[in-house]
């Protein structure tokens, strides 16, 4: 099951190194522009900040059995996975978003790296590559591969699992080690996301076991050392949880995993609101994160005014309709689901990658060489327009964070904290070490004539409000604008 299936290899020598060594190009590319972002691109409110802000707390608190939605108010939405590596990073490397971004970024790359490797195996390092710089540039890969959230962990377990599944159950001389890959990556799962994990993975072996009549394969899996290993890795935690916090086990099984998905608009969410969509939507979401692939695929099949599918047909026993399962698992699992995410479909990206990088034929045209290196650099050139956009005037795009306003407020915020108009600001948390409180329109007179000055973020349509009350403005960043009360800076 090993050997290059590419066409670099009949190519001339010297088409294969150029190739090569445009692929690597536009793989340093992506990650040396992925540093930049991680370095200049403030954490933005919701779903960045809030997650980062938590790992703030976990550092802070030192509490690493309970993630902290506020001070003393368990976050019982996701496991701590996720948490935990954001929460090294910034221990190793202090408080800071490129810290707690760091370890997401790793995740990301032992992703493409199992991808790289798995792929090389069997359908050769040309082939591999292709397929890693197709991963790699999909739109929401991209994006999330240095995101603070919980999908990039819950990914690379399923990444693992599935990996783990075939090397070990369908090579003849399987490393023993495969079949523990296995449980290591569902318990990564299970620890990232929760349930969710084991179904997307049962969702993607069951119907290709059936298909192939194979569930004897089954019996290749260590049961009692991988079982054993899972529950070593998973159970401790849950148990540790509860008895910390009475009530998790109940809300996180039955409320984030049945609630949550069978009722659109879920009213029982402890930690936001549900995104309320309708019943399918996850197949056109998978379309636009997979940009510009899901666009290009076709092009890639079309060749010689005739659809080429000789690649797929070419492929090792399975290993195509192995893919195709793996790839539809997440959207054939969240098709009836209410409440979903453009994330929720990032499970089914590397299988995605690897088909495309595979199904052009028993040889790769020199157009479609073309077609990947020249998108390649494109995508290349558009990320790094936006980088500079984003890094160089986060103010002028309106980025929904308060990085900048909490440095302009330092001077204020010695004795007292930086008070939120509105809705509640993670951003505003994490930039001030956790010294930030939403107040309401009626706390603004009493605030104002209070005893010492005191620093106001308010959104600049509100501005006129808030002057009203007694405030002077300091000055306006992107969507908010900085007030203060009293006199001069303190």
């Amino acid at each position: 099951m090993t050997g290059d299936a590419s066409p670099l290899s009949e190519a001339p020598p010297a088409k294969a190194v150029a190739f090569r060594r445009r692929i690597w190009t536009l793989l340093a590319a992506l990650l040396a522009l992925r540093l930049i972002a991680m370095a200049g691109l403030p954490l933005v409110d919701t779903t960045e900040a809030r997650y980062a802000e938590i790992a703030r707390k976990m550092v802070e608190t030192g509490d690493w059995i309970t993630p902290q939605f506020d001070y003393g108010l368990p976050f019982w939405g996701k496991p701590p996975l996720h948490t935990w590596l954001s929460a090294l990073g910034m221990e190793a490397f202090g408080v800071r978003a490129f810290a707690a971004r760091l370890p997401v970024l790793a995740v990301s790359l032992a992703i493409l790296a199992l991808v790289h490797g798995w792929t090389a195996r069997i359908l050769g390092p040309n082939r591999a590559l292709a397929a890693t710089a197709i991963l790699s540039s999909m739109a929401l890969f991209w994006g999330a591969s240095a995101f603070v959230m919980t999908d990039m962990p819950m990914v690379l377990g399923l990444v693992l699992a599935m990996v783990g599944f075939w090397r070990a159950t369908q090579e003849e001389e399987s490393a023993p080690l495969w079949g523990y890959a296995v449980f290591l990556g569902l318990a990564m799962g299970l620890m990232a996301k929760g349930p969710v994990a084991l179904a997307l993975l049962l969702v993607a072996l069951a119907p290709w076991l059936t298909i192939r009549r194979a569930w004897g394969d089954l019996r290749r899996l260590p049961w009692a050392g991988g079982m054993l290993l899972l529950i070593l890795l998973v159970v401790p935690w849950h148990l540790a949880s509860e008895i910390s916090t009475p009530g998790f086990l109940r809300y996180f099984l039955w409320g984030e995993h049945v609630q949550r998905f069978l009722v659109p608009g879920w009213s029982g969410d402890l930690y936001g609101s549900a995104h309320l969509r309708p019943k399918g939507w996850i197949w056109p979401m998978a379309l636009m994160i997979a940009l510009p692939w899901s666009l290009l695929a076709p092009a890639l099949l079309w060749r010689r005014r005739s659809w080429g599918l000789a690649g797929l047909a070419a492929l090792p026993s399975g290993f195509a309709s192995y893919l195709l399962c793996w790839v539809l698992a997440p959207l054939i699992f969240f098709t009836p689901a209410g409440n979903i995410l453009p994330a929720y479909a990032l499970p089914a990206l590397p299988a995605a990658a690897i088909l495309m990088a595979a199904a052009p034929g028993a040889d790769l045209p020199q157009d479609v060489l073309r077609r990947l290196t020249a998108l390649g650099l494109g995508l290349v050139g558009l990320a790094a327009v936006a980088v500079a956009l984003v890094s160089l005037a986060p103010e002028t795009l309106r980025l929904k964070t308060h990085e900048a306003l909490v440095e302009a407020a330092r001077p204020w915020l010695k004795e007292e904290p930086l008070h939120v108009l509105g809705r509640r600001s993670f951003s505003a948390e994490f930039y001030t070490a956790g010294r930030a409180r939403s107040v309401k329109p009626g706390d603004l007179a009493a605030l104002a004539a209070g005893p010492r000055p005191v620093a106001l973020s308010a959104p600049v349509e509100q501005a006129a409000q808030v002057e009203a009350a007694g405030f002077r403005p300091v000055g306006r960043f992107g969507r908010y604008e900085l007030f203060v009360s009293g006199g001069e800076t303190p």
